[in-house]
């Protein structure tokens, strides 16, 4: 990326995680990065997807080894926040609009009572994919601190960015991000 587009993305307050190819032109999913407000995360933060393998609310054992070559949305979450309840609907609508090879959507609670989730996800007409991190091994290696917050995956397992904080998951930049990342 060129000085000049390094220096027009930080007066935007953009921060990418993460460098451009050299030579690449100009970066497709900057102006979503840009709407969508994300940032890196943290000093310290993984700059690539931390290996996992976490149960879902149904029982099966989900590896982020197996979602390689996907555009993942990972977005950690509980029952009792409520800019989570406001924006998991808008994460709900963002993965209808996407084939399941393309886009995974998962959500991550270290929530422990089952029934408590189940009772929210059915309240809010949800049929999100919900994995259980009671340990809080993959929030402390993805240093969550503040709920909601979102990580966008591109296809590689590279980091694009964090949210912290409800999104519009459905919007246009949302959208318009996540088509770019399956097109990368």
């Amino acid at each position: 990326m060129s000085t000049t587009w390094k220096a027009i993305l930080t007066l935007c307050g953009l921060t990418l995680v993460g460098s451009w190819p050299a030579g690449a032109g100009v970066d497709p999913v900057a102006s979503e990065v840009a709407a969508l407000n994300l940032r890196p995360g943290p000093a310290g933060s993984p700059r690539d997807m931390p290996p996992f393998t976490l149960t879902s609310l149904s029982g099966q054992a989900v590896r982020s080894a197996d979602l390689k070559g996907k555009v993942v949305v990972l977005n950690f979450w509980a029952t009792w926040c409520g800019p989570c309840k406001e924006e998991m609907p808008a994460l709900d609508r963002l993965r209808r609009q996407f084939d399941a090879r393309d886009l995974v959507v998962l959500t991550i609670t270290t929530d422990q009572q089952r029934d408590s989730i189940q009772a929210f996800l059915t309240s809010l007409g949800l049929s999100l994919p919900v994995l259980l991190d009671e340990s809080r091994n993959v929030s402390d290696s993805y240093l969550v601190r503040g709920l909601p917050t979102t990580f966008g995956l591109a296809r590689d397992g590279r980091l694009v960015g964090r949210a912290v904080g409800p999104r519009a998951w459905d919007g246009p930049e949302a959208v318009a991000l996540v088509d770019g990342l399956r097109n990368e």
